[in-house]
């Protein structure tokens, strides 16, 4: 494929275009003409994050004609098998954590609130940030699905709202006698059966859970996991758990 810029534009705004013009924000404009310094009658790619590639000639510095609005470049279907990060949101590094699991293809992000961490933060103006930084980590590794971040929930209710096409590991340290994660992924063939699913590994809090956490998971079967023999900050646990999700994905589409 061409090694063209990419640039994210919302599937809603896409499908309103007329007459194969697309008008630019100042935001958008600012980083054609100034960061990638894109002239006028170049050609860039143009993603809706749903899967969909399209070539496009920059006619304006505000502006770009769709070429073939109706028959994208390129589509790739979304993966039959949805992964899941459900993530405690730690003092620090949570950013990376936005960043790195998209890269390496996470398909839904879950930030989590629990007993032991600090809950002020304005979660509204921060989900607008991390969209953003979502957004850029789609365009800066090409993928062609963006990754959907998720309203913060407490860990209780959050896992109180899964269905039965949802499968959900927790990350713990400190005990001998658990699955790693790799093993709790081979042993879902039931759902893996059923042709699709969400598998979803939740990475806790740094102080740790709670014994009223740890209460609700054991009464409710929720299978816990490890990662690693050592003990990972929230963002190594993060990625680590983030590659292998992904790895037993490629595995299952080989085996397949």
């Amino acid at each position: 494929m061409e090694d063209l810029t990419r640039l994210i534009i919302s599937h809603e705004r896409i499908e309103k275009i007329k007459n194969n013009n697309l008008e630019l924000s100042k935001e958008e404009s600012h980083y054609l003409n100034k960061v990638m310094r894109i002239k006028n009658g170049k050609e860039i790619f143009i993603a809706n994050g749903k899967g969909s590639l399209w070539k496009a000639i920059k006619v304006k510095n505000d502006c770009l004609e769709i070429i073939q609005l109706k028959k994208p470049y390129l589509f790739r279907e979304q993966e039959i098998y949805l992964l899941g990060i459900a993530v405690v949101i730690p003092k620090s590094g949570f950013e990376d954590i936005l960043k790195m699991c998209t890269e390496i293809g996470i398909d839904f992000i879950q930030p989590l609130f629990s007993e032991r961490q600090v809950k002020n933060l304005n979660f509204s103006r921060k989900l607008l940030r991390w969209n953003s930084i979502i957004k850029e980590a789609v365009e800066q590794s090409e993928r062609l699905w963006k990754p959907s971040i998720l309203n913060g929930m407490d860990i209780i209710e959050w896992l109180k709202s899964r269905d039965n096409q949802e499968r959900v590991s927790i990350s713990i340290t400190r005990e001998e006698k658990i699955y790693d994660l790799n093993q709790w992924l081979r042993k879902q063939q039931e759902v893996v059966n059923k042709k699709r699913g969400i598998f979803w590994n939740v990475i806790g809090p740094e102080g740790g859970w709670s014994s009223k956490e740890i209460n609700f998971f054991n009464k409710n079967n929720i299978t816990f996991v490890k990662l690693s023999d050592n003990i990972l900050r929230t963002s190594t646990a993060s990625i680590n758990a983030s590659s292998i999700l992904k790895q037993w994905r490629i595995d299952l589409k080989l085996r397949n």
